[in-house]
This record gives C-alpha cells, structure tokens and sequence, in this order.
C-alpha cells in the first residue's frame, strides 16, 4: 500500500487507486463529469495546493533562488493546521490503502508535488513513483 505522486492528465498506474487532484483550479476545458475518466482526478483537493499567489510566484521561477523561496513560502502554508492534519492523515492512509496526489505540471522538479513528496515521506508515509 502506498501513495503514488503523479502528473494529472497522464495514464493511471495499476492499483494506483484514488487519485486526488491536489491543485488550484479544474481542468479547463473538461466536464467535471470528465475529470476521472480523462485520467485528471477522482477528488478535487485544493487544500494541498499553493495559494494562487504562489502558483503565480512559482510559475515565474526563474532560478534556482527563486523556487527555493517558493518552497520555503509552499512549506509554510502546508505547516497550517488544515494542511497539515491533512498531511498527517494521507501518511496514515498510506500503509493501508493505495491512492495518489497530483498536479498538472510536466516537471516534477518545479512542481509542489515535489515538495509534497518530501513532506509526505518526511511524515513517514509509504510513497512509491
């Protein structure tokens, strides 16, 4: 059992399970009664995304100094207590049931997922992918 962290919109994986859109806003474009089927998400949950100021602050990242600023700013907002319970929460589940959190960016590198991977692990979560 474990949590998979993937692009949304990409193919699900075999067991990958629930898969929860950690993102700012829908998929444009797409019904709601889409998303799933499309490969975006099953549950919508804004709660482990950046605030829209720092979506726009981490999609203009030029340097490697300006995404670390984005995390540092990403970490704060995810040590808030509905982020963090939530954070708690999906570690737990982890090592009894198999789900994954998402974003739509190509890069994990430059995406919070990447930050999420770490807090998740960080909260010894089961994390595969």
């Amino acid at each position: 059992m474990a949590i998979r962290i993937v692009r949304l919109g990409t193919p699900r994986a075999e067991n990958e399970g629930l898969r929860i859109g950690t993102v700012r806003r829908p998929p444009r474009g797409v019904p709601k009664a889409e998303f799933a089927k499309r490969d975006f998400y099953d549950v919508w949950y804004p709660v482990l995304s950046p605030t829209q100021a720092l979506v726009t602050e981490a999609l203009h990242a030029e340097s490697d100094k300006d995404w670390r600023a984005f995390v540092k700013k990403f970490k704060a907002e995810m040590a808030e207590p509905d982020a963090s319970r939530t954070l708690d929460l999906l570690a737990a589940l982890s090592h009894g049931a198999n789900f994954s959190v998402g974003c739509y960016c190509e890069d994990e590198g430059r995406c919070h997922r990447s930050v999420l991977r770490e807090l998740l692990v960080g909260r010894g979560a089961e994390v595969v992918g």
